[in-house]
């Protein structure tokens, strides 16, 4: 019933015709997956979910009183009121989405899930409020600032993780300004770059389910039992990197070819050089699985990899060769 109450949330806060109509989606979506959030066997996830009901609703009281006050506007107000409005609107769903500088309840709610919930909280939750930003997009150095503020924050902060949830949470921050990017000036680039990201953490957070993993070092010898396991791991974090030619570049590449042919010089080139951080922690992910000297059991029979997962990888990991083989028969 929470499951779909919170799909049913998205669905009318991304088909409403109104703002008071959108922010009751929103309402609908948060007050759905707090239950979904609990766990009786642990009090951290009651502890992420009180973290992430204080946020959500302090973003959604700021936001219903910025649209309130937006709708009553007059002529006798101060001609600048808008412009501030306007900040506030943005500022509300930016900290609902969890992008800089409104970040730091992120990694510290996802720290708390499972991997069920972190996967809802890194995918579908960003769903809506992505949207809503999609129609107010006007003050363009605002959201420059948002961008270049997510990806420099998010590079740094994700460096000394030992922890997976937060090194995923810090690379979704990431994530984050490339999508704000891809709406700036051709918002269908912002479709196919959530896709292609929702199939690469989908990817990731599987694997590290099935492991049964949630900290660095118990890397170094979960995945010594298969190697085609090991691959598809390395592969991915590749792929969400951006690394050629694997799914992940394809949105990129898509986001700076945007960028350039509008202008945007300096902010992809911040992009592009930032990226580079996450692309470094995620390296030292793969690494520590291939260079650590480790003992194995040779005559270990290896576990096999469930299907649905070695299925999913195939679909990521030639997912841009796929891409350019349809568009060049065109």
């Amino acid at each position: 019933m929470f499951c779909s109450s919170m799909v049913m949330g998205t669905l009318i806060t991304i088909s409403a015709y109104s703002w008071f109509s959108m922010w009751i989606g929103l309402e609908i979506n948060l007050l759905s997956i707090i239950p979904l959030l609990k766990s009786p066997s642990s009090l951290y996830p009651s502890e992420a979910s009180m973290k992430y009901f204080i946020t959500q609703s302090l973003a959604s009281t700021v936001l219903l009183f910025s649209v309130i006050m937006m709708s009553n506007l007059d002529e006798f107000m101060p001609q600048n009121s808008m412009f501030f409005l306007s900040i506030m609107l943005n500022s509300a769903l930016l900290m609902k989405v969890g992008a800089a500088p409104f970040h730091n309840w992120f990694p510290e709610v996802l720290e708390g899930l499972n991997w069920n919930n972190s996967l809802i909280m890194l995918t579908w939750q960003k769903i809506g409020p992505m949207i809503l930003l999609t129609y107010n997009l006007q003050m363009t150095y605002f959201f420059m600032f948002i961008i270049i503020s997510s990806s420099i924050i998010s590079g740094i902060l994700g460096m000394n993780q030992i922890s997976l949830r937060k090194i995923l949470a810090y690379s979704s921050i990431n994530h984050m300004a490339w999508m704000i990017a891809s709406m700036l000036c051709f918002k269908t680039i912002w479709t196919i770059y959530f896709m292609v990201y929702s199939m690469i953490t989908i990817n990731i957070v599987l694997m590290f389910k099935y492991l049964n993993i949630f900290h660095f070092k118990q890397l170094m010898n979960s995945l010594n039992a298969n190697k085609i396991f090991k691959l598809f791991f390395i592969l991915n974090f590749f792929s969400l990197g951006g690394l050629p030619p694997f799914l992940g570049f394809l949105p990129k590449w898509l986001v700076i070819n945007n960028l350039v042919e509008n202008n945007f010089f300096l902010l992809s080139l911040i992009l592009i050089i930032f990226t580079l951080l996450p692309l470094f922690f995620y390296m030292r992910l793969t690494f520590s699985t291939l260079m650590f000297s480790n003992n194995e059991i040779i005559f270990k029979i290896p576990n096999m990899v469930n299907f649905k997962i070695i299925l999913l990888n195939v679909f990521s990991l030639m997912g841009l060769f796929i891409c350019t083989s349809i568009f060049n028969s065109f």
